[in-house]
């Protein structure tokens, strides 16, 4: 399937495998010279490889964790801007970027916010501006063990009632609905705690049952070469309507 000239709203009858987001991105909208902001950028990862393969664009990066804006401010990188704020208040003027970005960030946002967050981002973008949403499915063996310790049933379910009630407002059109998969891997049970339960934009309280729990599930994936899983991704790429 042609990624760029995929149909609105159709989903593949097997989702796409991919192994880096930004080629899927790179393949929906122009991303040389664009001016981008990222909400929810946590260790702005694709932002950085963005910029490395196409270094006249630029990235404001926003984060609300104060640990982690800390540590992007100690990581400079040249177009790669990093602001504490969240999607529901940009600091920035309207009409000041070419597109958004949200790799699985909508969910965090406050649910009685996400609509003022998606205003907030059509605010900032000049016309024509898009907005990449991606955001994890709530399915697949790697949920299963995750929801245990942090059921993300309920907000997930919000981030896509948020975009469809965004479509309906008029005020944006859905240009492109893709359904992929991404591997992810761990080395071990440690590895799964310090990437997935002990982070910083999260407090974990988990009783020593819970934590038994995800490492029995766990353990059921292990291989030699670490645990293996496949994460279902939807991608829905949003653009201003226009006016």
């Amino acid at each position: 399937m042609d990624i760029a000239q995929a149909a609105p709203a159709t989903r593949p009858d097997k989702p796409l495998p991919i192994d880096n987001e930004l080629d899927l991105l790179a393949g929906l909208v122009p991303l040389a010279g664009a001016r981008l902001v990222e909400a929810g950028c946590g260790n702005a990862r694709l932002a950085r490889d963005l910029l490395a393969r196409f270094p006249d664009a630029s990235v404001v990066g926003m984060e609300v964790d104060q640990r982690q804006h800390a540590k992007n401010l100690a990581a400079p990188q040249p177009g790669l801007q990093f602001v504490e704020a969240g999607a529901e208040s940009i600091p920035f003027p309207d009409a000041s970027f070419d597109g958004a970005l949200m790799l699985k960030s909508l969910h965090h946002v406050p649910m009685e916010r996400m609509a003022d967050a998606l205003g907030e981002i059509a605010r900032v973008l000049r016309p024509g501006g898009w907005l990449y949403s991606s955001e994890p499915v709530y399915a697949g063996p790697l949920n299963e063990i995750v929801r245990l310790f942090n059921d993300e049933g309920v907000v997930r379910a919000a981030a896509q009632r948020a975009l469809d009630a965004a479509v309906a407002s008029g005020r944006w059109q859905q240009a492109v609905v893709v359904h992929f998969e991404t591997p992810v891997r761990f080395a071990d049970y440690a590895d799964f705690e310090r990437r997935m339960m002990d982070v910083t934009y999260a407090e974990r309280h988990m009783d020593a049952a819970t934590r038994e729990a995800v490492r029995t599930l766990f353990e059921h994936h292990m291989a030699p070469g670490g645990a293996r899983f496949t994460r279902p991704m939807l991608v829905r790429l949003l653009r201003l309507a226009p006016r």
